[in-house]
């Protein structure tokens, strides 16, 4: 069955992450997560313990944090800390690191670097002793379970999230590019002996529920816009040929990025977007073709949809899916 998550740019009050982590519990969602970028936007951290104690069920986490901006030893007692507040509801989005890294002039991480921190995150968190940077170190305090999460687009990355991840994290809804995608994952869990079906697997996107498409197309094309940074990434690092066009031919026209307008409704670089690369990466319309989306990405292995809740029309949208989409999808689900 189909579950749901929402992540939130951290440019709300602590009373409105509050007001919508409520909502979204009460709505039917089951994730909830939130952008690291702490130069842009509110620390991460504190706003998730906020969301914890202001919740009871909901699976929380960044979407993404990464290994460079928080060394793993940080990063692991945040997220163990966390498990006690929460009552080890914490998971561990994690990536190479996109805006928190590039705002500062720097480069994202390594996927060797990536890979060492991530599984010693994981160790640290569960009350294993780990060498790191050359010294043990060990949380005594901690034994709490933390799933791993990973982002990316890349053959590489994905072969890896096969290998040690519980989830991986797409960033679009285009059943065509995850189909891609997971034949990537599917084989680097098969060499780890895993299986395959046993990695949770996330669309993460912008939804926007209109009758004006036009107007809903508006809303969330910063999203390929944002994605194309990452696919800038890999066409450095591969043939073009071994990309599917589908992924890269719409940066052709890409002028160029402003980090001080990530993830902005109206972002002027992203008017290189054209609008049949906003409805393939994105959700958007009426909520019957919404659910139309929604059931090919569940067909093609999606087990997670998560909103980016990025429009202005959060509470409208957490609403909606409540009331129109998370029961439809639960009942074709359950027949």
């Amino acid at each position: 069955m189909l579950t749901f998550g929402f992540t939130l740019k951290l440019d709300w009050t602590p009373e409105q992450v509050i007001d919508l982590t409520k909502s979204a519990e009460a709505n039917g969602f089951e994730y909830g997560w939130v952008f690291d970028s702490h130069v842009l936007w509110l620390e991460p951290f504190p706003m998730l313990t906020l969301m914890a104690t202001h919740s009871q069920k909901l699976r929380l986490g960044c979407c993404v944090t990464n290994p460079t901006v928080r060394d793993a030893t940080v990063a692991a007692s945040l997220h163990a800390t966390l498990n006690v507040i929460s009552g080890n509801r914490m998971v561990l989005g994690i990536g190479r690191g996109d805006s928190s890294r590039r705002v500062l002039g720097k480069k994202p991480a390594t996927m060797a670097y990536l890979e060492e921190a991530t599984l010693a995150i994981r160790d640290l968190v569960a009350g294993q002793e780990v060498s790191w940077e050359g010294s043990p170190v060990k949380l005594s305090w901690s034994k709490s379970p933390l799933p791993i999460w990973i982002a990316g687009y890349g053959p590489k990355v994905l072969h890896m999230a096969g290998r040690i991840a519980d989830g991986v994290i797409l960033q679009f809804a285009d059943p065509a590019l995850i189909k891609w995608c997971l034949q990537f994952l599917h084989e680097g869990a098969k060499a780890a002996g895993r299986d395959p079906k046993s990695i949770a697997v996330m669309a993460a996107a912008p939804a926007f529920v209109s009758n004006d498409l036009a107007h809903a197309r508006d809303q969330v094309r910063w999203f390929p816009a944002l994605v194309s940074n990452h696919v800038m990434d890999l066409l450095g690092k591969y043939p073009k040929d071994e990309l599917p066009p589908e992924l890269t031919a719409y940066v052709h026209d890409r002028k160029g990025y402003d980090y001080h307008e990530h993830a902005e409704v109206g972002a002027k670089h992203a008017s290189f977007v054209a609008d049949d690369v906003v409805d393939r990466f994105c959700v958007i319309g009426p909520p019957d073709r919404i659910l139309k989306r929604l059931r090919e990405l569940e067909e093609v292995g999606v087990t997670q949809f998560n909103i980016y809740l990025m429009s202005g029309e959060e509470p409208e949208t957490l609403q909606t899916f409540g009331r129109d989409i998370i029961p439809a999808c639960r009942a074709k689900s359950a027949v």
